[in-house]
């Protein structure tokens, strides 16, 4: 994003948005007749403001239970590269229109990144690592959490990108 984002240290949670319609039995914006247009339209306009780079998938939205069960397995051996695969993820998906909703289009990003496939493979289908991530998706519909970006500082929730002067303001200040 912007270069002048704030770098507090904070945990990064993979979270699946699409669970938390489930349970609330909403339908997700993108298959509203009603808000879809609009939602893809501001999620375009709002990557150029903030100057990120963006391309809409072909196929929106995807199930991320992989891509979670991925970050969650390599963040439980190495922290910082799964902050890097995050990120990768993010771009695969956001910018060059990869499908990583399952297992073979995550596995192919984490292997751009060094990781060995076999090992990606099998954490993925790890009852540890899949009782992580449920456990994690659990602990952010607890806390609120409904949608991308939900961010909680200091036990304050900020939801959205337009949030994000709020969170560095908060940081900068203690809050209000």
């Amino acid at each position: 994003m912007r270069s002048r984002r704030n770098t507090a240290g904070g945990d990064l949670a993979a979270v699946s948005a699409r669970r938390r319609v489930q349970d609330d039995g909403r339908r997700a914006v993108a298959f509203r007749t009603d808000e879809g247009p609009y939602s893809l339209r501001d999620m375009i306009r709002t990557a150029k403001y903030l100057g990120v780079a963006y391309r809409h998938p072909s196929v929106f939205p995807i199930s991320s239970v992989s891509p979670c069960r991925a970050f969650y397995w390599l963040d439980a051996r190495d922290p910082k590269r799964a902050k890097d695969l995050a990120r990768a993820l993010y771009r695969a998906y956001f910018v060059d229109d990869v499908d990583i909703s399952g297992a073979d289009g995550t596995i192919a990003v984490c292997a751009k990144l060094g990781l060995a496939a076999d090992e990606v493979r099998a954490g993925i289908g790890d009852q540890a690592i899949k009782d992580r991530t449920r456990a994690e998706v659990d602990k952010a519909i607890a806390r609120g959490a409904f949608g991308s970006p939900f961010i909680v500082v200091d036990g304050e929730s900020f939801w959205g990108s337009d949030r994000l002067d709020q969170i560095d303001k908060w940081l900068a200040t203690g809050g209000w």
